[in-house]
């Protein structure tokens, strides 16, 4: 804010042309016979970055500049995309128009291109690449259309593919830590089958199936691996919020009194659940009450956050996907220790933690990313 004045009204009053300009182009899936003469010309014509070097196309360009350094000092991808970007804009700012080279399409599973779009201090535009999805369809033999295919960033697997069941095609495969997280990230009794995709157009190209329980150890990832999960499970957690979520919204649309209701209406309903909710606790700890009924006053109280995420979601403002993201990245923010201690450090005491977690909060609160060492 500026004198008073919101930094998004000032943005809005200046012209477009005069703001830099990234122009993002994407290298295809590998072969050299797929890169477009206006992504091969965007090196010659501006000052280029590369998101990575890994990739079969990057020795077409005469780019020295990549970002590959930052997958190394980050601990978090998250925080890798968020540090190129921001270094992309200032770039930009400096130079005026530069150009910046991702793999594939910019417009599938390009989490930078993303946030890039998502800025009002800099004009984006795309050079279209061929993206390795028509060839994994190729191999496949799958119509995406027909089977109603959902593509998630292997990246941000647990959120993306949170409540889904059906295909998936997952991109962005690139290491083992990433399969890891696929695996166990999913909790169903029947493991789904998996096929995974390698290197397509190129001469190494592989596909092949390994086991779901196999699959961070019998193959070497890279940059080129995608993986398709021909029918992902609902698992039961999922499956009963899905289910919730429809009941709520059918209530909003059918019932009188629900669809009514605002998020202010809602409050004394709100503080009576939420009252009852710790009654239920003293009454099982005492041995008074049961734990029936503790699951029943949990479920009113659940029912309150899917009708405020509901009247949110009707207004176009927050659902309840923002509201567990939201609750889960500030649990991961706030627990440094679980998330990004250094193997061998020693887990900080409780007094320690009581302390981590009040400054980690206070700069939260002052706006400030806290400092993770």
């Amino acid at each position: 804010m500026v004198s008073g004045i919101p930094l998004d009204f000032l943005l809005s009053q200046v012209s477009s042309s005069a703001l830099s300009k990234i122009i993002v182009g994407g290298l295809g899936p590998g072969n050299a016979d797929l890169v477009s003469e206006a992504v091969l010309d965007l090196a010659k014509t501006h000052p280029t970055f590369l998101r990575t070097r890994e990739h079969p196309c990057v020795d077409m360009f005469d780019v020295s500049d990549s970002f590959d350094h930052l997958y190394e000092s980050e601990r978090h991808v998250v925080d890798v995309y968020e540090a190129i970007v921001e270094q992309l804009v200032r770039e930009s700012r400096e130079r005026g128009t530069i150009g910046y080279l991702v793999p594939g399409s910019p417009l599938i599973a390009e989490r930078t291109v993303e946030l890039l779009r998502q800025r009002k201090d800099v004009n984006v535009e795309i050079l279209p690449g061929v993206s390795f999805l028509d060839l994994a369809w190729e191999r496949l033999g799958v119509d995406p259309i027909a089977r109603r295919v959902t593509i998630v960033d292997g990246q941000r697997f647990e959120t993306e593919a949170a409540g889904l069941s059906g295909p998936l095609l997952v991109a962005q495969c690139d290491n083992r830590f990433v399969l890891s997280d696929i695996k166990l990230s999913i909790d169903v009794e029947e493991l789904p089958k998996v096929t995974v995709l390698q290197r397509l157009g190129l001469e190494d190209e592989a596909v092949f199936e390994v086991e779901w329980e196999n699959l961070d150890r019998e193959f070497e990832p890279d940059h080129l691996t995608s993986l398709w999960i021909p029918e992902l499970p609902l698992t039961d957690v999922a499956g009963s919020i899905i289910d919730l979520h429809a009941l709520v919204r059918r209530l909003r649309s059918e019932c009188p009194w629900d669809k009514d209701q605002t998020h202010a209406s809602l409050i004394p309903g709100l503080l009576e659940e939420a009252n009852e909710v710790v009654q239920a606790i003293e009454s099982t700890e005492s041995g008074e009450g049961s734990f029936e009924d503790l699951v029943e006053e949990l479920g009113d109280l659940l029912f309150h956050v899917m009708m405020q995420s509901a009247i949110g979601e009707e207004e176009e403002t927050f659902d309840v996907a923002d509201v567990a993201r939201g609750i889960r990245n500030k649990m991961i923010r706030r627990h440094p220790h679980i998330f990004e201690r250094e193997p061998g450090s020693p887990m900080p005491t409780k007094e320690e933690l009581v302390q981590q977690w009040k400054m980690i909060k206070a700069a939260e609160r002052a706006g400030i990313k806290p400092d993770r060492g």
